[in-house]
């Protein structure tokens, strides 16, 4: 059963000088209990997408519900059932992390003994006890990152939304937030979260809608969309450049799309059985008496999957939705 449901949104941002469509007539379903993750670029609609679900905008067409709510008719009531975490920390900097969490439980009238409680048990719960009375402007990215999303479950929320939770992040903080989010999926908690990374949709997300030029145009999951563009990529470095045209006809006899040259020395292409492919390809190169940098097989990223879809890159030259929204 759908717990978050959009038809046909549609949102036009209009300038003195250029209209653009952020949103054109994107559909999305969210089953309870599970992760969506929005996969796309940079400008894609992602945070558009997420401000009409959470009623921060309204759209211009369309219709969208959370657990059953219009978000245009009951925006209020839609409120009080989710939590939401943005691109960037929305807390009071000049506060510590504690009276920020029980500033967020005075403001959904929890009282201030369970405001005070409630903040106590995510100081612990997200392993900020250390600097729980520490101004939040001297906190790190990943101490920030924390206590956002903290703010963002204070109510216990049934639904929950992320934009681009780990942008910014380093490796380690990157992964520490992907475990919280996970613990928060196993007590019930439904997650749409916004990213412009295959491999945080691949470790959080059941199901992964993609977007482009405010529309979804692939959904599935992880391994799915990885499947469209090869399960594998084999990979080449030419010690000589002058060798490209013969590397080139080999990826190509043994590939399963074209063969991309990102330098005249590097090569690569979509396999379908990688392991195999791989000692055919070197076998040919070596009999050739191609020389090799390196070689070796990858799984394919972000890129590989938009280059197939859409024909460009996944970080687009701008952010039209921070520039317009």
């Amino acid at each position: 059963m759908a717990i978050i449901e959009a038809t046909g949104l549609t949102k036009i941002y209009r300038t003195r000088k250029s209209e653009v469509r952020a949103l054109d007539g994107l559909d999305l379903s969210v089953p309870e209990g599970t992760v969506k993750a929005l996969l796309g670029p940079n400008g894609a609609g992602k945070t558009t997408t997420v401000k009409v679900l959470n009623t921060l905008i309204r759209p211009d067409a369309g219709t969208a519900t959370v657990s059953g709510l219009d978000v245009l008719q009951q925006p209020s009531r839609v409120r009080e059932i989710i939590g939401a975490s943005g691109q960037y920390a929305a807390v009071d900097e000049n506060l510590t992390a504690r009276e920020n969490l029980a500033m967020v439980g005075s403001l959904y009238h929890l009282g201030r003994r369970r405001s005070r409680a409630r903040a106590t048990e995510l100081i612990e719960a997200f392993d900020l006890v250390d600097a729980a009375d520490r101004p939040v402007k001297g906190f790190s990215g990943g101490m920030r990152r924390r206590i956002d999303l903290a703010c963002a479950i204070v109510i216990n929320p049934p639904i929950l939304f992320l934009d681009e939770p780990t942008t910014g992040l380093d490796p380690r903080s990157r992964l520490a937030l992907w475990a919280i989010i996970e613990d928060l999926v196993q007590t019930g908690t439904t997650v749409l979260l916004t990213t412009q990374y295959l491999e945080e949709a691949d470790q959080l997300a059941d199901h992964i809608s993609v977007i482009d030029q405010g529309k979804v145009i692939a959904e599935g999951t992880a391994d799915e969309l990885k499947a469209q563009v090869g399960g594998h990529r084999v990979v080449i470095t030419l010690v000589d450049g002058v060798d490209q045209d013969v590397a080139r006809d080999v990826l190509q006899r043994h590939g399963a799309g074209p063969v991309r040259v990102t330098s005249p020395r590097d090569l690569d292409v979509a396999v379908e059985q990688g392991p195999a492919e791989l000692q055919l390809v070197l076998g040919e190169l070596s009999a050739g008496g191609v020389p090799l940098h390196d070689a070796g097989m990858r799984r394919p990223t972000l890129d590989d999957v938009f280059l197939s879809l859409t024909g460009h890159g996944a970080v687009a030259d701008t952010d039209t939705e921070s520039e317009v929204a």
